[in-house]
């Protein structure tokens, strides 16, 4: 959106509504039955997901990828698996789970991936042409993280059962047979010169890794090109796929503070880590994008968005339409924390808050305009009084949320980008 479409409105709710929500409806149910727990009445038409319910869950991630990228209309049903009583009455066993149109119940995520590929994508994730090669690659997965870790779904392979972190050796090892897979094809994929389900099942755990990794050893970054090429050139692939990208992808923030909560792989202990590391990658993520960054942004959204035209115009329009449609929940969440609000320059009382939250969707439709752009627009609106706040309520919307489930990550990058200013 043209921010002079936005200036020409001011900062009202029902204009952002006008301006954000498409006309067209999603396709498929999201439903947080941790919000919503009652008893689904399943799609005679679409694949029905069961998945945990903040993206933690590695596992759930590979069939999300799979119905994504295979541009699969889907219902989704986010599980609450952190603690007893937090599942909803009617829920059995793990995640992931898929209920088929047919009313075929099955688990198991791999099983799910190469389901999905048979009903709805043609061998695109599984193609005839590489014959085993794909379970071949996918499998290597198996020897290659390290059997002797604690099992975690949001610290997958970190942690060994003393509590403590594994060694630097161990996490080494894992990344030079991870590039020395990748060097073997002509990549940039595992496979080839094209996504499939080997990169599937890797993909959750190596993104974990790019962002934990740095945090637990100093200077092992399994991005570095100069020590790990074959694996750097895949991450980069990896960034390229709109599906992936824009939406399943976790966001490094929210694999960084997945360390710091104890007993999820941990034995109950915060590791030590270094601050100073974690601060420095936080404001890497929250500078300007450059225009060659930016194009690429837009590229891969409008090819994610072909086949979804619900979704808003931009990554940054699309954050501010996720605002809209959850307002009243996120003020409600705020305000319970008042407390800890004070001295941070977020309104603490709702009027407040909620000008503050319309300025920040307003700045966001504008697509990020930046803090220059923004004083332009409140000087027009003339509403200066009710944005009292904003880019700090943004800074505490960035330490509050949890990517990918609250937003895709290109989203969350906006609001960061706006934090960066309080």
């Amino acid at each position: 959106m043209k921010k002079s479409a936005i200036l020409a409105f001011g900062l009202r709710w029902e204009d952002l509504r006008t301006s954000l929500v498409p006309a067209q409806n999603p396709p498929g149910l999201d439903v947080d039955t941790a919000l919503d727990a009652a008893r689904p009445s399943y799609s005679s038409s679409r694949p029905s997901l069961h998945r945990e319910r903040h993206g933690w869950c590695p596992y759930s991630e590979r069939v999300w990828l799979a119905l994504e990228h295979c541009d699969v209309d889907h219902d989704s049903y986010r599980i609450d698996n952190t603690g007893p009583g937090r599942k909803p009455p009617w829920w059995s066993g793990s995640t992931p789970q898929m209920v088929w149109p047919d009313g075929r119940r099955q688990g198991e995520s791999m099983d799910l991936v190469r389901e999905v590929d048979e009903r709805y994508g043609g061998g695109r994730l599984y193609p005839p042409s590489l014959g085993g090669r794909v379970d071949e690659t996918a499998d290597a997965f198996r020897r290659t993280f390290p059997s002797g870790s604690r099992p975690s779904s949001r610290a997958a392979f970190l942690f060994g059962w003393s509590g403590d972190p594994l060694s630097r050796s161990e996490f080494e090892r894992v990344l030079e047979d991870a590039d020395g897979l990748l060097s073997d094809g002509a990549g940039p994929y595992l496979c080839g010169d094209s996504l499939t389900a080997a990169d599937v099942a890797w993909a959750p755990f190596l993104e974990r890794y790019a962002a934990q990794l740095p945090c637990l050893h100093d200077g092992l970054d399994p991005r570095d090109g100069s020590r790990y090429p074959s694996l750097a050139r895949w991450y980069g692939a990896m960034d390229r796929v709109p599906a992936y990208a824009c939406r399943v992808k976790g966001n490094a923030s929210s694999w960084r503070k997945v360390l710091t909560m104890a007993g999820y792989g941990n034995a109950g202990s915060v590791p030590s880590l270094v601050s100073e590391r974690m601060d420095r990658l936080g404001a890497e993520e929250g500078r300007e994008q450059t225009d060659e960054e930016k194009a690429e942004e837009i590229r891969l959204w409008d090819e994610y968005r072909k086949a979804r035209p619900h979704l808003a115009r931009t990554p940054a329009a699309e954050a501010a339409r996720v605002l809209l449609s959850n307002r009243e929940a996120i003020v409600t969440d705020t305000l319970k924390r008042s407390s800890a609000l004070e001295g941070t320059g977020v309104p603490t009382d709702r009027d407040g808050l909620d000008g503050a939250m319309r300025a920040l969707a307003t700045a966001l439709a504008c697509d990020g305009a930046g803090k220059e752009g923004y004083e332009e627009l409140v000087a027009s609106a003339k509403e200066a009084e009710e944005v009292e706040g904003v880019f700090a309520l943004a800074r505490f919307l960035d330490e509050r949320m949890c990517v990918p489930r609250d937003m895709g990550s290109m989203s969350a990058a906006a609001v960061k980008r706006l934090a960066a200013k309080a």
